[in-house]
C-alpha cells in the first residue's frame, strides 16, 4: 500500500486528495491515512492540507523497495523487489530465488552487504546506508557462451545513467569497470547457473559507491564515490533507478541481437581505453599495444606493438591495464 500511495503522489505535480487517492487505489479513507502514517514514520515529509490534500515536500535517503518501486519507470524488469537493510550477498539471495523459478527482472537490494563478491573472489565493500548495492535476476533465451556480455551491458548502463544524472566524465576501463577521472567508482560481477544447452538464470550484482567519502587503505588510490566527485550527497534511489531503466533498454537490445552489435558504437564512446596503450596480461605471456575497441562479442581488439597483429582479448581470460596506471 505504502508502494502505491507514494507513486500516486509522485504521479501529480500538485496536491492530492484523500478522496481521489481512495478512487485511484480502490480503497478506503482509513487505507490511505494509515499509508500516510507510515511513510511518515518511514522519514517522508507529506504535507496534509484541508481542501488540498497530501503532498511530498521531503524524502529519506533509502533504497528501499517501496521507495524504488514508486520511481521505477520500467517494462518489465523490477516488478518484482526484495529489499534488505543487511545481508551477505546480493548475488547469493538472487541466486537463491533463481532455483526457486523467480520471475525475469526480479531485483535483490541491500543498504549493506556483510560478503559482497568482487571478481576473482575479491570483497566487495558496502557500508550501511551509503553505497548502492543489488542484483539483477534475468533469463536469458541464449547460450552459455553468449552470457558474458551481458557484464558489459550493466557497464555500459551505470556508466550512461551516472553521465545523465550529474554530468559526471564517467567512462568504462574493459570490460565493465565504470571509471571517473581515473578512479573506480562501479564493481559488477555476473554469475549464472546452465547447462551446456542453455541458461537457468543469470544474476548481475552491481556496487556504486554513492555516498562514500572514505576507503580502506588498500584501495584508497582506486576508488572514488559520486559524493567525493560532486562535493555533495546524490539521492541514491533516483540513481539505481535510472541505472535499472537503462540496463533494461540496452538489455533489450542484447537479448533480441545476442551480441552488442546495437550497443557497440554506444560502448566505445565511452571506452576509456580507445585508442590507448593497454598491457595486457595474460597467462600465456603479456604484452603491450593499443586498444581498437571492442567487437561485436564484447572482445577487446588490440593492435600489439610486438607484431602489428591485431588480436581479441576476451574477458575471462586476462585483465587489462594502463601503460601509466590503473585505466
Amino acid at each position: 500500500m505504502k508502494e502505491k500511495v507514494l507513486r500516486a503522489l509522485r504521479d501529480e505535480d500538485d496536491y492530492v486528495s484523500g478522496q481521489a487517492l481512495c478512487e485511484k487505489l480502490g480503497v478506503s479513507r482509513t487505507a490511505v491515512w494509515k499509508a500516510i502514517q507510515s511513510l511518515r514514520e518511514d522519514g517522508y515529509v507529506i504535507e496534509a492540507v484541508p481542501n488540498k490534500g497530501y503532498r511530498i515536500t521531503g524524502c529519506p535517503d533509502t533504497i528501499a523497495a517501496e521507495e524504488v518501486a514508486s520511481r521505477l519507470r520500467t517494462k518489465w524488469m523490477g516488478k518484482k523487489l526484495y529489499y534488505f537493510s543487511t545481508i551477505d550477498s546480493t548475488n547469493q539471495y538472487a541466486k537463491k530465488l533463481g532455483e526457486e523459478q523467480a520471475p525475469d527482472g526480479t531485483i535483490v537490494i541491500a543498504d549493506e552487504q556483510t560478503a559482497g563478491k568482487g571478481r576473482s573472489g575479491r570483497h566487495w565493500v558496502t557500508p550501511p546506508k551509503s553505497a548502492i548495492a543489488f542484483t539483477i535476476l534475468v533469463r536469458p533465451k541464449l547460450p552459455p557462451s553468449r552470457i558474458s556480455m551481458v557484464t558489459l551491458v550493466k557497464g555500459l548502463a551505470v556508466c550512461n545513467a551516472i553521465r545523465q544524472l550529474y554530468s559526471l566524465p564517467a567512462g568504462i576501463k574493459w570490460p565493465n569497470d565504470v571509471v571517473i577521472h581515473g578512479r573506480k567508482i562501479c564493481g559488477i560481477l555476473t554469475e549464472m547457473s546452465a547447462e551446456m544447452d542453455g541458461v537457468h538464470y543469470v544474476v548481475i550484482g552491481t556496487g556504486i559507491n554513492a555516498n562514500l567519502t572514505s576507503f580502506p587503505e588498500e584501495i584508497r588510490e582506486i576508488a572514488t564515490s559520486l559524493e567525493l566527485e560532486l562535493g555533495h550527497p546524490v539521492d541514491r534511489a533516483q540513481v539505481l533507478c535510472r541505472v535499472i531503466e537503462l540496463f533494461e533498454q540496452y538489455y533489450g537490445l542484447f537479448e533480441k541481437r545476442g551480441d552488442l552489435t546495437d550497443l557497440q558504437e554506444m560502448y566505445n564512446k565511452e571506452l576509456l581505453n580507445l585508442n590507448q596503450k593497454v598491457r595486457v596480461l595474460d597467462p600465456k605471456g603479456a604484452y603491450t599495444g593499443t586498444a581498437l575497441g571492442i567487437d561485436p562479442e564484447g572482445e577487446l581488439l588490440v593492435k600489439r606493438d610486438d607484431n602489428a597483429q591485431t588480436v581479441k582479448v576476451w574477458s575471462g581470460e586476462v585483465s587489462v591495464r594502463g601503460i601509466y596506471g590503473y585505466v
